[in-house]
């Protein structure tokens, strides 16, 4: 067999020798080998998993030669010039506003940033359904945006690819793929068969033969061509199919619901070539991520791209049918929507498959279908006899948005006009579309709860509005964007009509007749959203005539009920009476008005409703609004009343909402004639003066078209100009407290002046409490500029006039039913009836100057005669609410209960004269029925369109009211004598509200200043209607003048009347009440006073604060401490001793600090580097390492300085407790089940004064303050006798305590101190644990504290004074416990020895108290060893020859008579001393390259630096000990000031004189003593010379601690580090982080880093910084701190353009260094702060 020959032999041979065969002019002996060969190796009865084929394939295909050298010659050949790179979810992409012709428009990182892009509007994204980059495509974006790669147009100069190159492919290939997709077809099996199904695993097997196409497809445009030959050319697929054997397409049909237009659409699929086929098993497999890649790849070649969208249409209703069944429809949403993004947003691709496939219908279709899936009997209005049907949102399709990648397609391309004119023209299309809105009419439906509160809260309703506005919402504003000009009108008119058409059908339907079911209410009404949309832009922008569209007045009734339903609803559920159906009912109303919601509900609902109130009777139009609003029978004159439908409760609240909505109704000009930049700059400043804003909160808040197209923002004026002219910006602050504010935007002074606009707040609020909010903003303005003091009234804005078509809707203001209403509640409210509130009387005055603002124009008087039915017509004489004003009623007909005060309890009149009179009153008394007056008019409205007297038989049902049990008393009808005019009441009202008995006088309008009138209360809103009026009527005018002639106080009714008796009652009660309240808030505003008092004196109540007495007052009292648990007040004692509260926290601050004052930069390119090695840790480590080598460890553990990196730094609040109290108090947390933010078992706590962070008591030592003068003053001894007194107090150890409460306590402190920090830190030695250790550890956390307060103060000493931290400080307390260890004597030489360590050991290890001469004594001798050091350190700076020089030259003075405190003599003794022997000044001989000449001025400067970090130390030792003052000085004094204040110098010299070395006092002969000293270090013969002279050259110079320095734009990090490997697992982690510290890589909460349980950045933080982190997360661009156990997310320190955080990178907007707060979070770690300032920590649990 030839085949099995040629297997065994070598594979690459084989491949050579074929393609020279194939290369021949007679190939076919080539051809029919290549064919066995193939027929053997891809056998499909192979299992997948074996790669044997995959090789084969891969050899052949190269023809012989290498496989990855055959991909770089097939790259040379690409001539693409569309970029195409495909990603997948979570990737992360660019998209720009400015240069995207689509919106979808997207771009890789690396073509945005190598296109110019600067100034353009764009945003980061991390994509969530994965795309393909659109760079060099012209029919998405603008040729500008280019990158520099794909703007050339690269194809032309490719050279011609060889025949022989890709002959092998085109051969090879096509067996390929057949191989596959026989795979697919035997792997895959029908979900409903009982066998197991598992997709999955198929698919891995495929893995590798499906990343191999993957692979070919991004080999370029030369491999792209042969692969789009083979998969779709149809013969190819024939010939192999057949010889395959069965022709697998026939077998599946997919069959569609009957009510398509067209069956033909989806009726089967029948395969013609490769690339049908694939996306077939695509789609059967539900769309695997690499087979998505693999198609998508190759879409930059045109044809394929044509020939894959026909297929991918052809398929669509598979893909539904596949999607409904899915159980990963999430997944495969994405996956769909992947494809579908790139091939519908390119306009010339919709338009061509709209035509030739179809697509519209089939979309339509299909979307129909899947929605007929889960189709459910609507119960609104008729219950039982309903023919609708709506989806039912309670359905995985709904729930899941199921549906939404299909929607989105279909959004997709309505938004091209080209495809949408098809749509709109097609009207049976239309009438399936308006069909499919139809079944979302009236989902969701809600049921008032009367009885129980429901059992289970369905949270059905985001389904519901989340399809309305995916499916119903977008569509249709799609569609509007389309229907702008002049020339679309017909298109609206067809949409108007099927809208019309369909709702008529849907009243039917729900069988509904003229009153809405009690008690349901449904948010969902598309179809009435569509026709007031459409008529709104008919209107606006076509010029069409509104009536022409409009419908009869019947259907126009029927069409106002539900949207006027739902407006009611809004009241009753903000008035709590569907408080049983739980919290979902307020989420729906909060929702209907929500930013993304309002302008696709309610603002086309209240639209509807103007447009029926414009062409309805009004007096039928407001008595249905207070009828729908339930408070029909609170209009009553009378003072009590029956309400059958509400609660007294709800009333008020109920009336103040149809009050409102009528208010809205009546001013909202949004879709009436305002233009798109005055709604916006409506919508901005109602958003803006509820709450200052973000940039971003606003831009969310401002409902914008949801049509994606639009960009941001309707209208002309962009967002920026116009948030520029309304609004100041106030960049972000720092406040002390810590807390971080972003950059916010606040209305402009004129804008609270001129345009807030109440009414639009309330439309726009989600929370009632905003409205609250804005008006209490708004009175601050009005107080802060002194307009006005009191608490303002909503102020009252003059609206843009009404559009001609409008114009009806002035009607409702002039109509008799509104006066009416109004006067009885100007009547009610000055009758002080219940339920009437300020709210009421403010919206009645709004609607009565609306009405004098709009004036009906037509005023043709011609009133029909009265007939005695217009049964309320004589109440007023015409409609227009100018002559009304002053008219005046007499008398009113009340029902009222028995009850009542109004009834008369007298007999019938006596006289005659009486009797006549009352009978005439009867006679005129006017009678008010709204219910009534709503009936009639209903009546005459039909019978006007009904003229054929075929007259509906209305159902009386609803007007005979049901009686409750326990009947409440019979209603009587009486008769009121009222005698007002609404005039007379409002002018009475005015004296009311003022409280003056005439507040008008007679010529008070004469004397009227109008311009203060724009804002202030009720009384300034009267007086501004009482002056409109009486400006437009001069008959006003003088009924105005001659009622407040009559002044006249208002006559409450009967005095004696129990009612009145209550108000007052209540008046009195209240005052005393508020006197109760003054004086309890006096006593504890005293109280307070007097805490804030002790909280703030923090002086530390440590022995220091008593030590300022001083010698002279000697005082026998013992130190007092406060517990601040049980408040007593005593002295700390062994028995009961008392302690500091303090935090002790591990620190690696110092280890930080570097040579250079400059931060290190954080590396943002693989050439930049951090290095640790000129840190202060690693050289004090480098150090130790090296003397441990040579010498004894006990002496090198004291001869350096350690703590750098884990030394304990103790801070305290100054507050002190008993200790066993505070035991108490920790028991009682530990069984405190609050959930706290700290750690009670770890020892944490809060202060119980001040609640500052605290974890451990540092106990105080019992003292008398007699010790503290003595061992104060100075005595003159000489100083050879205080260091012989010093040396006898080293060998006289410190007394052990004897064993007390307080030496336990002791112990247990430093215990607590050990435990701080992590045992790698505590052992230095060799011999861990032993005392020497543990004493070095204690001296250490003694050095760590004095280093860290002189870092706090700015590095140096200068500023002086006992800084607060000092006044906190627990220093002097940690000293009396660190001594009482034994110390060995000292065998590392003394020039290699730490001064500040040495110093601090001494004192430590001498008993307590120490003199104060003693610890002077101590200083000046460990002056001499640390100046010595300094010469020796400088002498190794210079050259040979100066060295000489300076050596001779010192010589010559030695015998002068200060030689001894002269640095020149004492420098050259030193050289001459270490040249001897092992001299360490050989080392360096030819390396010393100093250019400067060393002058005595620069080696005085040089000394005085090195000696200047012991003195400061010493320095801030003494202020511990002794309780001295730091004096403050300039830095050039620093080093005299010390020296001064140590009592090295008497007195301070002027300053360029001082000598470092006049400081010098020895006691022994000089220069023996630096001879020895010097011989120590010559004399060690086992170490090199180059050893010696590192540890002789000490630096003592350390500049304070730094972060890194971050760069200014944000981007550079995130692009370098984001898809950065991490260095241990070499992985890209998912959350990578940086340490700002060291500038460490790590991953945060990466599992693959994890060492025994603890993720990576845990870790990192103990090793880097004793367990405090802080880092930076890359992909949120927030920091987190982890303290300990403990972490926090600090906030973010780059902000955007607009001074905002981008947390997560969500808007992907550029962002840029705040160095403010930047600073803020590096002094935080620097002074160990985080613990106070940052409040909201969470435990870490190891996982970060």
């Amino acid at each position: 067999m030839m085949a099995a020959s040629l297997g065994r032999r070598d594979k690459k041979a084989t491949a050579t020798r074929l393609k020279a065969d194939l290369n021949r002019t007679d190939n076919s002996s080539g051809v029919r080998q290549l064919q066995e060969l193939l027929d053997a190796v891809l056998n499909p009865e192979k299992p997948a998993a074996d790669t044997e084929a995959l090789d084969w394939c891969k050899c052949l295909i190269a023809g012989g030669e290498g496989f990855e050298d055959f991909c770089k010659t097939v790259r040379s050949y690409d001539n693409a010039t569309l970029c195409g790179l495909v990603w997948t979810a979570n990737f992360v992409a660019y998209r720009c506003r400015t240069c995207g012709i689509s919106p979808c428009m997207s771009l890789c990182a690396e073509c945005f940033n190598n296109g110019d892009h600067t100034g353009h509007d764009f945003n980061m994204f991390r994509s969530q359904a994965g795309g393909a980059c659109d760079c060099g495509d012209s029919n998405v974006m603008r040729e500008s945006g280019f990158c520099r790669r794909h703007r050339l147009r690269t194809g032309e100069n490719v050279p011609s690819i060889p025949r022989d190159l890709l002959l092998m492919s085109e051969m090879v290939l096509p067996r390929f793929i057949l191989c596959i997709i026989q795979y697919l077809r035997d792997g895959y099996i029908e979900p409903d068969t009982s066998t197991e199904r598992d997709l999955q695993k198929v698919l891995q097997q495929l893995e590798p033969q499906i990343s191999f196409l993957e692979e070919l497809t991004k080999m370029g445009g030369a491999m792209r061509t042969v692969l789009t030959k083979i998969l779709t050319n149809q013969q190819t697929f024939k010939d192999l199919s057949m010889d395959a054997g069965q022709s697998v397409g026939q077998r599946k049909r997919v069959k569609l619901s009957s009510n398509t237009k067209d069956p033909c659409i989806i009726e089967s699929l029948k395969h013609k070539c490769f690339l049908e086929e694939l996306l077939f098993w695509t789609i059967k497999y539900e769309f695997p991520q690499k087979m998505v890649t693999f198609l998508l790849n190759m879409l930059p070649d045109q044809d394929y791209k044509i020939t894959f969208t026909k297929t991918f249409v052809q398929h669509y209703a598979f893909i539904m049918k596949t999607l409904m069944k899915s159980h990963e429809s999430d997944t495969m949403s994405n996956r769909i929507v992947h494809i579908s993004v790139q091939l519908f947003s390119n306009e010339e691709l919709a338009r061509h498959v709209t035509e030739e496939c179809q697509l519209l219908d089939i979309m339509v279709t299909v979307l129909l279908y899947m929605m007929e899936s889960c189709l459910i009997k609507s119960e609104l209005q008729d219950e039982e006899n309903s023919r609708h049907v709506v989806v039912n949102c309670s359905e995985a399709l709904l729930k899941n948005n199921t549906y939404w990648p299909l929607v989105s397609d279909f959004i997709n391309i309505l938004s091209h006009q080209s495809v949408a004119k098809n749509f709109l023209e097609d009207h049976s299309l239309l009438m399936l579309w308006m069909s499919f809105v139809s079944f979302f009419q009236g989902m969701n439906l809600n049921k008032r709860e009367l009885n129980e509160h429901v059992e289970f809260e369905s949270q059905t309703y985001y389904a519901a509005f989340a399809a309305e506005l995916e499916a119903c919402a977008q569509p249709m504003w799609g569609l509007l964007t389309h229907c702008k000009v002049k020339e679309t009108q017909e298109y609206t008119k067809t949409v108007v009509r099927y809208c019309l058409e369909t709702l008529q059908i849907w009243f039917d339907a729900i069988g509904f007749i003229d009153e809405p079911a009690p008690n349901q209410v449904t948010f969902h009404l598309p179809l009435h959203r569509y026709y007031a949309m459409f008529l709104s832009k008919a209107v606006k922008c076509q010029g069409l005539d509104l009536d022409s569209l409009l419908p009869d007045q019947e259907m126009l009734m029927k069409i106002m009920v539900h949207p006027l339903q739902i407006q009611a609803c809004l009241s009753e559920i903000h008035s709590n009476m569907w408080v049983r159906n739980g919290l979902q009912i307020k989420g729906q109303a909060m929702t209907y008005v929500q930013s993304h919601f309002c302008n696709s509900m309610i603002d086309p609902d209240i639209y509807l409703l103007q447009v029926c109130a414009s062409r309805l009777d009004p007096d039928y139009f407001i008595s249905s609004v207070f009828e729908r609003f339930k408070v029909v029978d609170l209009l009553t004159m009378a003072s009590q009343h029956q309400n059958a439908v509400l609660d007294s409760e709800q009333e008020r609240p109920m009336l103040e909402g149809a009050l409102t909505f009528l208010v809205i109704l009546t001013s909202l000009r949004v879709h009436l004639g305002m233009t798109d930049d005055e709604i916006l700059r409506a919508e901005m400043v109602s958003q803006l003066c509820m709450n200052d804003r973000t940039h971003s909160a606003l831009l969310d808040l401002i409902p914008e078209n949801p049509n994606p197209k639009s960009g941001i923002v309707p209208g002309s004026c962009s967002f920026e100009e116009m948030l520029s002219a309304v609004a100041d910006f106030k960049a972000p602050v720092f406040e002390p407290g810590g807390s971080m504010q972003q950059g916010m935007y606040t209305p402009k002074a004129e804008v609270w002046e001129k345009e807030f606009d109440p009414i639009m707040v309330v439309l726009r609020t989600v929370y009632r409490r905003d409205v609250q909010s804005a008006m209490d903003r708004y009175s601050a303005f009005l107080k802060q500029s002194g307009i006005h003091t009191g608490n303002p009234w909503p102020p009252y804005k003059e609206r843009t006039p009404l559009h001609p078509c409008y114009k009806g809707l002035t009607k409702l203001l002039h109509c008799k039913t509104l006066h009416i209403v109004i006067f009885t509640l100007l009547y009610k409210i000055w009758m002080d009836h219940q339920n009437m509130s300020e709210h009421v009387l403010c919206m009645v005055l709004y609607l009565i100057e609306l009405g004098l603002d709009n004036q009906v124009q037509d005023n043709k008087e011609d009133e029909e005669p009265c007939i005695e039915e217009h049964c309320h017509d004589s109440w007023f004489p015409g409609t227009n609410l100018l002559s009304n004003l002053h008219h005046v009623i007499n008398f009113v007909r009340v029902r009222v209960p028995e009850t009542a005060p109004e009834v008369k309890r007298e007999a019938p009149p006596s006289t005659s004269t009486e009797a006549s009179s009352y009978g005439q009153n009867l006679r005129e008394a006017q009678v008010f029925s709204l219910v009534a007056e709503r009936r009639r008019k209903f009546q005459e409205i039909i019978n006007r369109s009904n003229t054929e007297a075929t007259q509906v038989v209305r159902p009386k049902s609803s007007s005979t009211r049901w009686v409750p049990p326990g009947t409440p008393p019979q209603l009587v009808t009486e008769i009121l004598e009222i005698r007002e005019s609404m005039l007379s009441l409002l002018i009475k009202l005015h004296q009311k509200l003022s409280s003056k008995q005439n507040s008008l006088s007679a010529s008070w309008l004469e004397d009227m200043d109008t311009s203060r009138h724009t804002h202030g209360d009720g009384i300034t809103a009267i007086e501004r209607i009482l002056t409109k009026a009486a400006m437009r009527s001069c008959q006003i005018k003088r009924s105005i003048q001659d009622i407040c002639g009559k002044v006249c106080p208002p006559v409450p009714p009967k005095k004696n009347s129990p009612t009145d008796k209550k108000t007052m009652d209540k008046e009195e009660r209240r005052q005393r009440a508020r006197e109760r309240q003054q004086k309890l808030l006096a006593e504890f505003a005293s109280r307070q006073k007097s805490f804030m008092e002790t909280a703030m004196d923090v002086e530390s109540p440590d022995t220091e604060a008593a030590m300022d007495l001083g010698a002279s007052e000697v005082m026998e009292s013992e130190v007092l401490y406060d517990c601040v648990i049980c408040g007593q007040s005593g002295p700390s004692t062994e028995d009961r001793p008392t302690g500091l509260v303090v935090l002790l926290q591990a620190s690696s601050v110092l280890g930080h600090r570097c040579k250079s004052k400059e931060a290190k930069k954080l590396p943002t390119s693989d050439e930049e580097h951090i290095y640790a090695a000129d840190t202060c840790g690693v050289a004090h480590d480098v150090r130790l390492t090296l003397m441990q080598q040579f010498f004894k460890d006990s002496s090198c553990l004291q001869s350096v300085s350690i703590g750098w990196d884990g030394g304990v730094y103790v801070q305290t609040c100054g507050h002190t407790l008993h200790i066993d109290c505070h035991k108490s108090y920790m028991e009682s947390l530990r069984n405190d089940q609050v959930l706290q933010g700290f750690s009670v078992d770890k020892g944490e706590f809060t202060c119980p004064l001040c609640r500052q962070f605290a974890n451990s008591v540092l106990p105080c030592r019992p003292g008398r303050e007699t010790e503290a003068g003595a061992w104060h003053t100075p005595t003159n001894k000489k100083t050879f006798v205080l260091v012989k007194e010093v040396e006898d107090l080293q060998e006289k150890l410190g007394p052990f305590p004897t064993e007390s409460n307080l030496s336990k306590e002791m112990e247990l402190v430093i215990k607590d101190i050990k435990n701080t920090t992590q045992k790698k830190y505590m052992d230095y030695g060799k011999n861990p644990g032993s005392p020497d250790n543990d004493f070095l550890f204690m001296y250490s956390v003694a050095r760590t504290n004095l280093e860290l307060e002189l870092v706090h103060r700015g590095g140096n000493l200068c500023s002086g004074g006992a800084s607060a931290a000092a006044k906190r400080s627990c220093l002097s307390n940690l000293m009396h416990y660190f001594n009482g260890f034994d110390e060995k004597r000292p065998e590392v030489p003394m020039l290699f020895r730490d001064v500040p360590s040495l110093l601090i050991i001494f004192v430590l290890t001498m008993p307590q108290p120490l003199r104060k001469e003693h610890f002077t004594c101590v200083v000046k001798m460990l002056y001499n060893l640390q100046f010595t050091q300094a010469l020796a350190a400088l002498s190794t700076k210079f050259s040979p020859e100066e060295r000489q020089a300076w050596s001779t030259s010192g010589a010559l003075k030695k015998n002068a008579a200060n030689a001894e405190t002269s640095f020149e003599v004492l420098l050259s003794h030193v050289i001459s001393e270490l040249s001897k022997d092992n001299s360490v000044y050989k080392v360096n001989a030819e390396e010393t390259l100093m250019v400067s000449v060393w002058s005595p001025q620069s080696i005085e400067f040089s000394l005085q630096q090195f000696c200047l970090p012991f003195l400061r130390l010493s320095c801030l030792l003494q202020h511990h000990l002794y309780g001295d003052n730091l004096t403050s000085c300039l830095e050039e004094e620093e080093f005299s000031s010390l020296a001064v204040c140590l009592g090295l110098l008497s007195s301070a010299p002027p300053s360029n004189t001082v000598h470092s070395a006049s400081c010098l006092k020895w006691a022994v002969s000089t220069f023996d003593l630096v001879s020895q000293w010097c011989t120590e270090v010559t004399g060690l013969f086992q170490m090199q010379a180059e050893q010696s002279l590192t540890l002789l050259v000490q630096e003592p110079q350390w500049a304070s601690p730094r972060l890194l320095q971050l760069p200014d734009n944000y981007n550079i990090i995130f692009q370098y580090y984001h898809r950065k490997a991490c260095t241990a697992c070499k992985k890209v982690p998912k959350d990578p982080a940086l340490c700002l510290v060291c500038g460490t890589f790590v991953c945060l909460k990466g599992v693959c880093c994890k060492q025994q349980g603890i993720c990576e950045c845990v870790l990192h933080s103990q090793h880097c910084g004793a367990a405090t982190g802080i880092f930076l997360l890359i992909n949120a661009s927030v920091i987190i701190i982890i303290r300990g156990h403990r972490f926090c997310l600090w906030g973010s320190v780059y902000l955007d353009a607009h001074g905002e955080e981008d947390r997560d990178l969500r808007r992907g907007k550029p962002l840029f260094l705040c160095e403010e707060r930047y600073r803020v979070l590096e002094q935080q770690w620097v002074s160990h702060t985080f613990d106070h300032i940052n409040k909201r920590w969470g435990p870490h649990y190891n996982g970060l």
